[in-house]
């Protein structure tokens, strides 16, 4: 499995947007108490799946399973149902998209048939473990590697 991960070289804190040294090396534990500390708006996690299992990315309540499930693990009360819709203009984007309201702002994704890729962003005004969705994702939707990049908003 691979696995990568890119962090912003610096974060603009809220204080007139000095930058903060923020090392791809942090833990969940030191990448929340740094977000804290920032007054940064929002922390923002992508992750990008590759070699996912097909059967999961093309089943609408696997995909739902997965987003009500990974708000529990992150404790992000979710405001209403997930939505879950299967569209593209063509072969290349066709697969299912998801948004799930969170009261914090939002979680969304989208499933590309043709490659067996998910892309998936997290994004919320109270900290979360961004090292701990990746990792649920990556197994929960059988990926053979993921990517992660984590920024915090201003």
């Amino acid at each position: 499995m691979e696995t990568a991960s890119k962090v912003m070289d610096t974060i603009g804190a809220a204080s007139g947007n000095v930058p903060v040294p923020y090392p791809e090396t942090l833990t969940d534990d030191e990448i929340e108490t740094t977000f804290k500390e920032s007054g940064a708006w929002g922390l923002y996690t992508s992750v990008d799946l590759k070699g996912c299992n097909p059967a999961t990315i093309r089943d609408a309540e696997k995909i739902r399973e997965f987003v009500i499930e990974l708000c529990d693990r992150i404790d992000m009360k979710r405001f209403g149902e997930p939505t879950v819709v299967h569209f593209g203009p063509n072969d290349k984007v066709a697969g299912y998209s998801m948004t799930q309201l969170i009261e914090t702002s939002l979680v969304s994704g989208h499933f590309a048939n043709a490659t067996n890729a998910a892309y998936l962003d997290i994004f919320s005004c109270k900290e979360y473990s961004p090292r701990i969705v990746a990792e649920f994702c990556r197994t929960f939707f059988e990926a053979s590697s993921v990517t992660t990049h984590i920024l915090f908003r201003d």
